[in-house]
């Protein structure tokens, strides 16, 4: 069993579905805790229906989202170990929604989603590692080629 991440950062919707697409994902497991954009086609509601239009699946699992004290703390001191420490304390908490998400993971092939293009650093590649230590699932993150901006535009 595989399980993808990706990360929507310098990407348009339909690089977004073209790579899910190349990837065969049925499903896409959100795991920003407010699944909310700045960017066109990623907010929840939005990206739902884009997906349902293709055929795919769309899931929000919020408890499997970074609190927001620990997204704050990231963002005002950038320390990444805090960050991962933080995260790490949440997800042992968080026992019911990976068994979820295994289960969904063993009936779909599902992409784990959050904005960052780089896997190294966001969530997913946590949230994704305690399924894999569940149920031997292979992880595989979708390389983004993220397009220049010039100035980085953000917004998760």
């Amino acid at each position: 069993m595989n399980l993808f991440t990706i990360g929507y950062e310098g990407l348009n919707i339909d690089d977004f579905m073209s790579l899910l697409s190349k990837h065969g994902i049925e499903t896409v497991v959100d795991i920003r805790e407010l699944p909310l954009s700045r960017k066109p086609g990623f907010s929840k509601k939005a990206l739902a229906n884009a997906l349902n239009l293709s055929g795919l699946d769309y899931v929000h699992m919020v408890k499997l989202g970074c609190p927001k004290p620990v997204r704050d703390g990231y963002r005002a001191d950038g320390d990444w170990k805090r960050y991962t420490s933080g995260f790490l304390k949440h997800l042992r908490t968080q026992k019911e929604a990976i068994d979820d998400l295994v289960e969904l993971a063993q009936s779909s092939t599902c992409a784990l989603l959050c904005f960052e293009a780089d896997f190294n650093f966001c969530h997913r590649s946590m949230v994704a590692e305690s399924v894999s230590q569940t149920c031997s699932a292979k992880v595989k993150h979708i390389a983004v080629k993220a397009k220049p901006f010039g100035i980085h535009q953000g917004g998760a």
